[in-house]
């Protein structure tokens, strides 16, 4: 028989022995299962320490929704004419957007450790892809072999700017710290980057080389390197877009008429941008109502896409035009902030080329459609029709949102530091 248990004199268990009352709980409760477990989880995955998140996410999602909206109404007559119903574009651009979002919300889960670890990779590809475009896959527009026809058309040079990006904010801490802040070096040590620049410049697109150049001037001036070595590589680019101007008489006529006082060439090169214009002051305050634009119908070329600022401005007014430049002024201050706040030099650097990237080139497309700058080709992020471009820019987003994990919660507004 076995023996009873021992006590102590006062009839009591030993002090090592384990108290447990009757409504105690086994020592390993069982995990949670199901829908319960999946929400948690979710909820614990998208817990954000920093506002910045909200705000990126936030001013996103509503330029998407707002871009969606006037690639609709902005889209419907060429798609009528082209495809035979008015949705075409819209469908295509919806489509993308549902890709997208889901894809840069999963992006910005990602820890820092897998930019660094496949950074290399995604350059590597990048190139691969843009080589493509000189193969029978290859598709011309406008005078640009910049397309890939594989059952859809995708463009490789928007991949291509997000991954400059980050092999830079890999790879340049690294650099400066073996050649120094001071050193020229720093620009014959990231000679891959110039290598798939190059590639997009010999498919004849000189508007999204120059973006991906300023992608990577600005995340040389972000990576803390002294001033005096940016001025001279960017003379240098200067001097190049110089010369690709003046070689095409393409290029010569644009700039000419933007020069001219009263360009005269009307039905040729200063047919686009004296069209934007009108449509502009076709607006007023108010705009001529959603959907209601007259310069949309065949008057104005690529409205749903270069030109859409345009089209807001005439159907939303300069109300609707200044929000479009308020949500990027919000972007541009959030971003600001994520780099200020950033402890990773990895941060800093890919943070501030994005920021040049996507804040820059919209300024630079509303500059063009204004008047203020000679036409470019270049799209406005997020708002004009294009699947690559809608949701290469949306998985730049969700790089960055990624880098707000990092942070701590921002206790002072954004200001001079004293």
């Amino acid at each position: 028989m076995a023996n009873p248990p021992r006590t102590n004199p006062q009839g009591r268990r030993p002090a090592s022995a384990p108290v447990r009352s009757r409504q105690s709980p086994p020592h390993s409760a069982p995990a949670a299962k199901g829908l319960l477990a999946t929400r948690f989880n979710l909820g614990q995955q998208f817990r954000a320490e920093s506002p910045n998140f909200y705000w990126l996410a936030g001013v996103t999602l509503l330029t998407v929704l707002i871009g969606l909206i006037m690639v609709l109404s902005a889209s419907a007559v060429d798609s009528f004419l082209t495809q035979g119903g008015f949705f075409g574009s819209f469908f295509k651009q919806a489509g993308s957007a549902i890709i997208a979002i889901p894809l840069m919300l999963f992006v910005s889960r990602f820890p820092l450790e897998i930019y660094r670890r496949w950074a290399l990779l995604v350059l590597i590809a990048s190139g691969a892809l843009q080589l493509l475009v000189f193969t029978p896959l290859g598709v011309e527009s406008g005078g640009n072999r910049n397309w890939v026809d594989i059952g859809i058309q995708v463009q490789p040079s928007e991949f291509i700017k997000l991954t400059v990006a980050i092999w830079l904010g890999v790879n340049l801490p690294e650099i400066i710290n073996r050649v120094g802040p001071y050193s020229f070096r720093i620009f014959l040590s990231i000679f891959p980057v110039y290598g798939v620049a190059f590639f997009v410049l010999l498919g004849g697109d000189l508007g999204t080389t120059i973006i991906i150049f300023a992608i990577i001037m600005g995340c040389i001036a972000f990576s803390g390197v002294a001033d005096r070595v940016i001025i001279l590589p960017t003379v240098a680019v200067t001097a190049v877009v110089a010369f690709y101007v003046v070689t095409s008489p393409n290029r010569m006529n644009r700039i000419m008429s933007f020069l001219s006082e009263n360009c005269t060439d009307y039905t040729n090169a200063c047919w686009q941008p004296l069209h934007g214009k009108w449509a502009l002051a076709n607006g007023g305050i108010f705009g001529v109502g959603l959907g209601q634009s007259k310069a949309k119908w065949s008057w104005l070329p690529a409205a749903d896409n270069d030109y859409i600022f345009a089209i807001i401005g005439e159907e939303l007014g300069l109300i609707g035009a200044l929000l479009i430049i308020v949500l990027f002024v919000v972007m541009a201050v959030t971003f600001t902030r994520i780099i200020r706040s950033a402890k990773d030099p990895l941060v800093r650097i890919t943070t501030g080329g994005i920021m040049i990237w996507i804040v820059g080139q919209a300024f630079v497309n509303i500059g063009v459609v204004v008047g203020l700058l000679p036409v470019l080709g270049v799209p406005l992020p997020l708002l004009s029709s294009g699947g690559s471009a809608l949701v290469m820019t949306l998985l730049a987003i969700g790089v960055v949102l990624s880098f707000t994990r990092e942070e701590k919660p921002i206790k002072k507004p954004l200001g001079r530091r004293r």
